[in-house]
């Protein structure tokens, strides 16, 4: 008997239960069965966290103390060899390198995708399966964001990893399970327990990619060794997964959604939406964001509000793919040599183009960073014409090189904050002209200085009117407060005028004040006053964002706000109270505590409570009421903006979505609510108003 099968098996024995010892193999008898059963509990441990980390988003133990388990785990399996297996947590960390990699040939075949790229190709797609299966009823699809990343191929073998593939040429693929085995978000052994039924052999397929944030560490990383950066995060990813040495790629930030299966024997499900349950079910990680059993003409509004949201999502995404749901019509519809016909991705449009710097000119931001940015001849990027791109920093022109006249490809990063990728050096003319970073600030003449441990160039005058204005428009942003209406040019205006000196003033603006203004009659200055008078109700989450203190974006304002509960408990705590966050390192929570340590800053905070400002946070309902429950909200509602109904409803552990489905448990309608009513109604969908909204959420 191989010595893995005889240790899946022990792994397999409850120690209560089974006199190990029977089961050891003559080489194992010399080890201490207590020795055993810790690497048998640790892996266990592991594999168990690693599940409710990635997939369940809810872990149980912090990142340290995971990170002593694991090193526990490894000095165990170095001091006692024979007890490592392949399913071993510590595979994580990589294996010795290969001299090339095998290919392996796929059960079947993970073929490409048609594509659509306007309204008429998917409504055509929708016709083709009508006809092609000779009905008029009306299809359902799933649909899930298409991720720019990498597609791979999992097989287990009673619920083990045993190989790892690419999708190669969609027929045979590169074998590559020691790379694999190093992604945290792959499953080394599937979920057990008394109500799962684990698959004998199960292909299941993923797409590999790598955030964008982690992309943009893992470049400066990179830069800093002088080697070249990644094009993109795809880029990034692929090159990781074919590192013949899976060390290396143990060291590069990897994850993965699995979005579908190959062979699989011992699991019945009838949906690609059953499918993916199922997966989820036995520990695989599925995109929070698919929207399953809907229509095409509710496709077609999720590809729309994935548009709107997609610069929001952690990582790149380039469509929708969409899918019948229900397999037995899959099998029915079948595939062409090169792609299945009962799935189309609705690709976004491209956001990349070449144009040409004509100038560039330094902005001041709310910390008083200078940013270089890059005026460009007019070009249309995925439907917007660009006209600015972001240059970033003063090391970042010269890395590129980047010169006023030259020609360069532009990107949209995020979709919305157009940047330059590099420069075309071939079109150059020697005419082009090198530009430097300015001594002084634009805006204010004061000095600038740049920190021993910063790219940047920042202003050192707070009062500096540029600043002031970014400061207003953070403020006044959806993510803070969300106040309709109040535009970077309103803004403009009023700190210009010396109307606003800070945030604070905004609560106590009088619609005298406004509609005198250019382009501000009595109604529009009305309508802001009403937003101003809206956006008092916020969540804490929101309120400790739109203060915008220095590296405190939404999600850590959200662990603070989770943390602390209420504004008075942040603003009194110490370094170390801060430090001991999970989340929150050593320079965020300096800056946390410097923040409050100034009298202006926290003088302002009063000026904002004391303008009637309400902070909901303080008094949600317990965490998780409303768990499982899917939202949607329609129409106006009267005194919570849209943003603010989502963050109390998702802080009570429900969840909105864009459209009426069946899996709907809630529509909050307002004033005017539209066709959301209507399909609400006709699918039994329970209907209630912004004060039940309240009374399920809030605490009176």
């Amino acid at each position: 008997m191989a010595l893995n099968v005889l240790l899946y098996q022990l792994q397999d024995l409850e120690s209560s239960n089974y006199d190990l010892l029977k089961y050891m193999p003559k080489f194992m008898e010399n080890i201490d069965p207590a020795v055993i059963r810790k690497v048998d509990d640790l892996k266990q441990a592991l594999h168990r966290h690693n599940y409710r980390y990635y997939v369940l988003d809810d872990p149980e133990i912090s990142d340290s103390e995971y990170d002593r388990m694991m090193q526990e785990l490894i000095r165990l399996e170095t001091d006692y060899p024979e007890l490592s297996s392949p399913d071993s947590p510590t595979l994580r960390v990589g294996a010795p390198p290969l001299d090339k990699f095998e290919t392996i040939e796929h059960s079947i075949p993970m073929l490409s995708l048609d594509n659509g790229f306007k309204d008429s190709d998917i409504i055509d797609f929708d016709l083709r399966i009508k006809r092609n299966l000779d009905t008029s009823s009306e299809i359902i699809y799933t649909a899930e964001p298409k991720l720019d990343g990498v597609a791979i191929e999992l097989v287990y073998e009673d619920g083990r990893l045993v190989t790892a593939s690419t999708r190669g040429d969609g027929f045979n693929g590169e074998l590559i399970t020691s790379n694999a085995r190093t992604i945290r978000s792959a499953p080394m052994v599937l979920e057990s327990g008394e109500d799962k039924n684990i698959p004998s052999h199960l292909e299941v397929r993923g797409e590999v990619f790598i955030r964008k944030e982690e992309f943009e560490r893992l470049n400066d990383e990179r830069l800093q060794q002088n080697l070249p950066p990644f094009a993109n995060p795809r880029n990034a990813a692929a090159g990781s997964l074919r590192q013949l040495d899976s060390r290396i790629t143990a060291k590069r930030p990897l994850e993965i959604f699995f979005y579908g299966i190959g062979v699989v024997t011992d699991l019945v499900v009838e949906s690609h939406w059953d499918t993916l349950y199922a997966l989820q079910d036995l520990g695989f990680r599925i995109n929070p964001h698919i929207r399953p059993k809907i229509t095409i003409s509710e496709v077609l509004e999720y590809y729309r509000e994935l548009i709107e949201k997609r610069h929001l999502l952690p990582y790149d995404i380039d469509g929708v793919v969409i899918k019948v749901d229900d397999i037995r019509l899959q099998q029915l519809l079948g595939a062409t040599s090169r792609s299945p016909r009962w799935a189309i991705a609705y690709k976004f449009k491209a956001l990349q183009e070449t144009t040409r710097v004509t100038g560039i000119e330094v902005q001041v931001g709310r910390t008083g960073v200078l940013t270089p940015v890059a005026h460009l001849t007019p070009v249309n990027i995925g439907g917007a014409m660009v006209s600015r791109a972001t240059l970033h920093n003063e090391d970042e022109i010269t890395r590129k090189d980047i010169r006023i006249g030259d020609t360069v490809l532009v990107q949209r990063a995020g979709d919305v904050i157009p940047e330059v990728v590099k420069v075309i050096s071939s079109k150059r003319t020697g005419k082009e002209r090198r530009f430097k970073m300015p001594q002084n600030c634009p805006v204010c003449n004061s000095y600038v200085v740049r920190a021993e441990d910063e790219a940047a160039l920042r202003c050192i005058n707070i009062a500096c009117s540029a600043q002031v204005k970014e400061r207003i428009k953070h403020f006044a942003s959806k993510g803070a407060f969300d106040i309709e209406g109040m535009g970077d040019k309103l803004v403009e205006q009023l700190v210009d005028r010396g109307l606003l000196f800070s945030y604070a003033d905004i609560f106590r603006m009088h619609e005298d004040t406004l509609k005198n203004l250019e382009r501000m009659g009595a109604k529009s200055a009305a309508n802001i006053i009403d937003a101003i008078a809206k956006s008092k109700q916020i969540t804490l989450a929101c309120f400790i964002y739109s203060l915008g203190i220095r590296h405190v974006g939404e999600h850590v304002a959200g662990i603070l706000a989770k943390t602390f509960g209420s504004l008075e408990k942040l603003i009194s705590a110490t370094m170390d109270d801060l430090i001991a966050i999970e989340g929150v390192g050593p320079v965020v929570a300096e800056s946390i505590a410097g923040f409050f340590e100034q009298y202006e800053n926290r003088n302002a905070v009063n000026d904002i409570i004391a303008g009637g400002v309400r902070i909901l946070g303080e008094n949600i309902r317990e965490e998780g009421r409303l768990e499982g429950k899917v939202f949607v909200l329609t129409g106006t509602l009267e005194t919570l903006t849209r943003s603010q109904a989502k963050k109390i409803i998702e802080m009570t552990g429900g969840k909105v979505t864009g459209s009426v489905s069946r899996n709907t448990d809630y529509l909050v309608a307002g004033t005017s609510p539209g066709s959301k009513l209507e399909r609400a109604n006709d699918l039994g969908v329970e209907i209630i108003d912004e004060e039940t909204l309240k009374r399920l959420t809030i605490e009176d």
